[in-house]
């Protein structure tokens, strides 16, 4: 896997997506109240939109300089 290829796969929304969806499954396995896991959840879209597109503006500003 190369550098393109890992920064596609981080930034798809697919990969959040699927994140978001087994920690909250594992939450829920673990009993965990629902107002705590909206909030873990709510952390993870947070972290996963700033990821995305700190890395695709890095990506688009590498591409530009060549």
């Amino acid at each position: 896997m190369n550098k393109q290829d890992f920064i596609r796969k981080v930034t798809s929304r697919k990969f959040w997506v699927s994140l978001i969806a087994f920690v909250s499954a594992m939450l829920v396995a673990f009993n965990v109240p629902d107002g705590s896991i909206a909030q873990i959840t709510s952390i993870i879209m947070s972290f996963g939109s700033l990821i995305s597109y700190v890395l695709a503006e890095g990506f688009a500003d590498g591409n530009n300089k060549e």
